[in-house]
Parts: structure tokens; C-alpha cells; sequence
């Protein structure tokens, strides 16, 4: 036997830790290699974990509910092999060798990203996104947060820090004296420090029939980046109604041909994805996001795509260098992507890296809607639904009046770094696009 660490995944582009949900394997279940043993969540998606190694499952090192920095182990999985000696020292030396170096690396790579993080000038500490979550929802201060004294290591402030924090604020008897005696000084700077959180509500009323409904995480995540998103981005939203009778008989005509060669279904949205593509290369200026004073101008085209799903709730993973796939690449793709999505199968790395994102409205019978953006992007376009109305047609022998299939594009922009002009200038060129497409196109070349 040979014991091998099994240590938190690194899921994704500046994912730092991961919040243990639950295990899927109990100490001393045999475990295979790529078979999934526990759920993990980070603060852009749950997702399975799965075994580096297979054997038996000896120990399980963090617990429902941790906050485990990546590259620190979880799970001793004990595996079949030869060991150059049998004694409890060799196994310590070996098992040492092994895996205390790559650790000593991540920690420092960990600790190096972490300052990084909080160089903002707001604090001198990290704070996991879910300490952050449970800070806001609790109100408590950036100043309390400071004040704590984490068990974490290097002190770190932990989940359960601040949920005994909190629970021993709600009974000390210092803050029910403060209160008593209204000391205004400490209340105006909890006040001040508590707008940073976004957590002045207004008083509610309720009256009637009513159902109190609990959000799950993921809609506190999503409730929370939304209104970041609408804070930190001026938006404005551009209208162009497009002709794409083109694209609809074309895909009435390739459709069937298209499943049995591909096996896959071909719908409108690879087809409108192109021609944001197309039009992101036209106006690379729109393929951006803002560091401070700074535009910095991604030479990647990676388009997120927003997917509802059964829960109602909304998650956007991210088609990787889509200028370099063709329509059935694209296909694949946004086939691929939307099926994980609603199976919870996508991991950290799906959902990250986007530089622009669209939203298929139609879809449900929407004609236009104006998309919130996704951070830190600087646009978002709505695509509404198909529509067959009259329309005027431009012939060589003079204007005429038929039915064509028409559909909004919704184009909203950050208006810190995309002024009027080229917002309207890009979601008309991607009409344009759309408007154009080659009846005659071939499907498969």
C-alpha cells in the first residue's frame, strides 16, 4: 500500500479556495481514478471533484462546510504499488517526499496571489468569498471583520469565526448597552461602514397571503453580482431591429442533414454567436473590460452565454477562442456547454475568462430585454425572438411589402469606455451580419 494526498483542484482562473459541500465516498470505500468523491463550491460554481488516484479512501481531512485553500490536501487515498520499505518511518518519508514540496509551492503561490487580491487599500487581510457573503448578509463591518482573530492558517478569518462572532454580538451585553445609551458616534460609523456592504433596506411591510421563500446560494451570488455589476457600470442599451429570413430558411433547409452527420441539433443561437463574433473583430474596442484608468483590450474572443436553469436560476459558462471554431464547432459547443449546465456538470473553468456574453431572450418569447453586464466585460447583447411580421422590401423594380422573419438585438455597454457611437455601431454591424448570411452556405464546409 502507498499513500497518496488527494489536495484541493485548482477549478479556474483566480479561484483561490473551495467550500467543502458535501462528500460523495465515506472512509474505506474503494475509489477509482476520475471517479467523483465530494461537491465542492467556489464563488462561481458547485461542481464534483473528482479522485486523483484510485484505492481505498483512508481518511477525509476537511469537512462539510470547510474553507480549504487550493492545493491543500482533503483526503489520504490509499493506493496498490510497491513500497521500498515497510516501516511507519519510510511511509512518513516517502509520503513526505511526495507531496510537501508541491505544497510549500502553492502555499506560496496562494499567499503571493492573496496579497495581490486585497492591494486595494480597504484591508490589509484576505477574506474568502463566502466570509465576505456571510458579512454582508449579517452587516457586519469592514471594521469588525478587521478586529477578529481568525483560526485560520495565518490567521485567517474562517466561516466559523464569524458565525461565532456573530452569534456572541447578538448577546453581548456591550452591544445592547450602546444601544440603550445611543451612543451616536459608533452608530454613524457603523452606518458608514455598513454602506459599503450595500446593506441599507428599506423597512418592509407585510400584509395578506404571503410565502417567504429562502435564496439558495446561487441566487445570492447572483442577486450580489448583479447589483456589483449595475454599480460599477453605467449602462446603456442599444436597439436594432435585424432581417434573418435568410438564416431561418437556410436552418429549415440543413437541419436534418445537420443531426444525421453531426448528431447534434442546430439552432439559432451558434448561428447569431458568429456574427458577434465577426462584428467583435470589426470593433475590438467592445472586447474589453476596465482596471481602474485603464482599458485593457483582450485579444481572446470568448463569448459567455447565458443558461437558464431548471431551478430558474441563471449561470453563463464561456465558449474559449469561438473566432477560431466554425458553425459546427460552435454547435458542439453551445450544445455541449447548455447540456452540462442544466446537468450541474460544469466546472470553475466553464464559467471563467469570458470577454463578451450573449442571452438568448427569445428563447422565451421575449423580443428585446436589457441585459445586466457581466463583470468586469463591457457588453452584453439580448437576443429576442424570431418573429414573422410584414416588412418593406427593397427590389430592383421599387419597395414592396412581404412577410419576413424578424428579431431585436439588444446591446448593452458600459458607457465608462463605450460612448453611443460605438455601441450602435456594433450591434448594427452584427445585424448587418445576420442580415446578409448566404442562403446558399454550405452546412459542413
Amino acid at each position: 500500500m502507498a499513500l497518496v494526498e488527494m489536495v484541493m483542484p485548482k477549478m479556474g482562473e483566480s479561484i483561490m479556495e473551495g467550500t467543502i459541500l458535501r462528500w460523495l465516498k465515506n472512509v474505506g470505500d474503494k475509489i477509482e481514478q476520475d471517479e467523483s468523491v465530494l461537491e465542492v463550491a467556489t464563488d462561481k460554481v458547485d461542481t464534483e471533484v473528482p479522485s486523483t488516484a484510485s484505492g481505498i479512501l483512508k481518511e477525509i481531512l476537511a469537512q462539510n462546510g470547510d474553507v480549504i485553500p487550493v492545493g491543500k490536501p482533503i483526503a489520504i487515498i490509499a493506493t496498490d504499488g510497491d513500497e521500498q520499505s515497510t516501516s511507519p518511518a519510510a511511509k512518513s518519508a516517502q509520503t513526505e517526499t511526495i507531496s510537501i514540496k508541491p505544497l510549500q509551492e502553492l502555499a506560496v503561490n496562494n499567499d503571493i496571489k492573496a496579497k495581490s487580491h486585497i492591494s486595494n487599500g480597504e484591508s490589509l487581510r484576505f477574506y474568502s468569498p463566502l466570509v465576505m457573503n456571510i458579512a454582508r448578509q449579517e452587516n457586519v463591518t469592514m471594521a469588525e471583520l478587521e478586529s477578529l482573530r481568525g483560526t485560520g492558517k495565518d490567521e485567517r478569518v474562517t466561516k466559523n469565526d464569524i458565525l461565532d462572532y456573530i452569534q456572541k454580538r447578538k448577546t453581548s451585553p456591550v452591544a445592547t448597552s450602546e444601544k440603550q445609551q445611543g451612543k451616536e458616534p459608533a452608530k454613524t460609523e457603523q452606518k458608514k461602514e455598513s454602506a459599503s456592504f450595500e446593506q441599507i433596506k428599506p423597512a418592509q411591510s407585510l400584509s395578506g397571503n404571503y410565502e417567504i421563500i429562502e435564496m439558495d446560494r446561487m441566487r445570492k451570488m447572483i442577486a450580489d453580482r448583479m447589483v456589483e455589476s449595475k454599480r460599477i457600470a453605467p449602462h446603456v442599451t442599444s436597439f436594432v431591429e435585424a432581417d434573418v429570413t435568410n438564416i431561418v430558411f437556410w436552418r429549415n433547409r440543413v437541419k436534418q442533414d445537420f443531426m444525421e452527420k453531426e448528431n447534434t441539433a442546430l439552432t439559432f443561437t451558434p448561428i447569431f454567436i458568429e456574427a458577434v463574433v465577426k462584428a467583435l473583430k470589426d470593433y475590438p474596442m467592445v472586447n474589453v473590460s476596465v482596471d481602474g484608468d485603464k482599458i485593457i483590450v483582450k485579444k481572446d474572443i470568448n463569448i459567455g452565454m447565458a443558461v437558464a436553469l431548471p431551478s430558474g436560476n441563471l449561470i453563463v459558462p464561456v465558449i474559449k477562442n469561438a473566432d477560431q471554431l466554425n458553425i459546427i464547432g460552435l454547435t458542439k459547443k453551445v450544445n455541449d456547454l447548455a447540456r452540462r449546465a442544466r446537468a450541474n456538470k460544469l466546472t470553475a473553468d466553464d464559467l471563467s475568462g469570458g470577454t463578451y456574453t450573449v442571452s438568448n431572450v427569445g428563447s422565451f418569447g421575449n423580443m428585446m430585454g436589457t441585459p445586466i453586464i457581466m463583470q468586469p466585460q463591457a457588453g452584453i447583447l439580448a437576443l429576442g425572438a424570431v418573429i414573422k411580421k410584414p416588412a418593406v422590401i427593397e427590389t430592383p423594380q421599387g419597395d414592396t411589402l412581404g412577410i419576413r422573419h424578424m428579431m431585436f438585438l439588444s446591446h448593452s455597454y458600459d458607457h465608462r469606455v463605450i460612448d453611443g457611437s460605438l455601441g450602435g455601431m456594433f450591434v448594427r454591424r452584427v445585424a448587418d451580419y445576420l442580415e446578409q448570411f448566404d442562403i446558399n452556405r454550405k452546412a459542413f464546409a
